[in-house]
């Protein structure tokens, strides 16, 4: 089979997920702008940005499971705070037909890859709105990121707790 078969393949297994979004909602959500007007003034520097992100899925029902991405953006202009976005975006999911041995893995990797749009949107816009240039997150890789989560968890205990 060749790649592009391969990948036509993945995307459309991927797309027929049994997998309803209920609901999508903003859980909490800070933006602090600590030294404004100072660090909104034309002489400032650029402010360097670093970006935390976390994902956390819990069964709040039957088949049914809240996915809460949180992204923690906090940019600095030499030794101070220019601003800290706080954002935990929430959506309600139901697995419908799914084994159980899939719901995590599918809830880790696909939920937040399908809530990222939303986040970034609202951080994005509320940077904009607190006076500095949209924050535009890059495309973030949860598959890797529920791999690296899966490891630290091993380390620590020897098995997931299973929803």
């Amino acid at each position: 089979m060749s790649d592009q078969q391969s990948n036509d393949a993945d995307q459309s297994q991927a797309s027929s997920l049994p997998m309803n979004i209920l609901a999508q909602y903003v859980k909490d959500f800070s933006f602090e702008n600590p030294n404004a007007p100072q660090s909104l003034l034309p002489n400032q520097p650029q402010p360097q940005v670093s970006i935390g992100v976390d994902v956390q899925a819990q069964a709040v029902g039957e088949d049914i499971y809240e996915v809460i991405l949180q992204l923690r953006c906090e940019a600095r202009q030499e030794d101070s705070v220019a601003f800290l976005v706080e954002l935990s975006y929430g959506a309600l999911f139901q697995l419908p037909g799914l084994p159980k041995e899939h719901h995590r893995p599918v809830l880790m990797i696909e939920g937040p890859r399908m809530l990222f749009p939303f986040a970034r949107s609202i951080i994005s816009t509320a940077t904009r709105e607190g006076g500095y240039p949209p924050l535009m997150i890059n495309p973030i890789d949860f598959a890797d990121l529920y791999r690296r989560q899966g490891q630290a968890a091993n380390a620590e205990q020897p098995s997931q707790p299973p929803f």
